[in-house]
């Protein structure tokens, strides 16, 4: 059968997926299952079924925040394009990205640290209960970690950075302390990510809390 439009396409991947899952022996819980398979159906990787880990009700409280607006901070302008905006438009919210600004550059020049590092640290001091959508930089991550042991609350944290330095620790340190103070998180476990990551998982989330699963609702005919 040939598949020609966007949603048939979408809906068929999906298929292909429940049916792969099954075949492994993987039944994921119901409250985390649309954004697993929109992980999975945006990589091709069904690692991500085993590796991605969920803090107790965080996609409940992230569904929540989206709902009254919450702002999503991310830390590559790749992720920032790949968050659905009609689905944000629809909730009333907002997608940032401040690492290419200028103040940032200057502020981690200044001061000596990475423009991650400094991009986190102005959106913590300034949208301290925004969703954090991190994908690319394990500094970005452990930073969140650092103002959230300080008192920050984000609305959730998504800690998906990808590679070989650091990123491992970040991960595994950035759960800790999210479980430690009650922070909604999203983890991906290991050296699997990316900004492609982080921007499935907002609109898993986003589709769920705007009620566009179906694709035809997104535009997807």
């Amino acid at each position: 059968m040939e598949f020609t439009k966007p949603a048939e396409i979408e809906r068929e991947s999906m298929r292909i997926i429940d049916g792969e899952l099954l075949a492994r022996g993987i039944a994921l819980p119901e409250e985390t299952k649309a954004v697993v398979k929109r992980v999975i159906h945006t990589t091709a990787d069904f690692d991500y079924a085993e590796n991605l880990r969920f803090t107790p009700d965080a996609v409940k409280r992230a569904l929540a925040a989206l709902r009254g607006g919450a702002t999503i901070i991310t830390d590559t302008n790749m992720a920032l394009a790949g968050v659905s905006k009609i689905a944000l438009q629809k909730l009333g919210g907002t997608v940032r990205c401040f690492m290419a600004e200028p103040f940032i550059a200057e502020d981690a020049r200044a001061r000596g640290v990475t423009r991650a590092v400094a991009s986190m640290d102005y959106a913590s001091e300034n949208m301290p209960d925004a969703i954090y959508a991190v994908g690319n930089a394990p500094t970005a991550l452990l930073r969140l970690a650092e103002h959230i042991e300080s008192g920050m609350r984000p609305a959730l944290v998504i800690g998906v950075p990808v590679g070989f330095v650091n990123v491992v620790e970040s991960k595994e340190r950035a759960l800790a302390v999210c479980e430690a103070h009650g922070v909604p998180a999203i983890v991906a476990l290991g050296r699997k990510g990316g900004s492609n990551v982080a921007a499935a998982i907002c609109n898993a989330l986003l589709y769920a809390a705007a009620e566009l699963a179906e694709p035809e609702r997104r535009g997807g005919v």
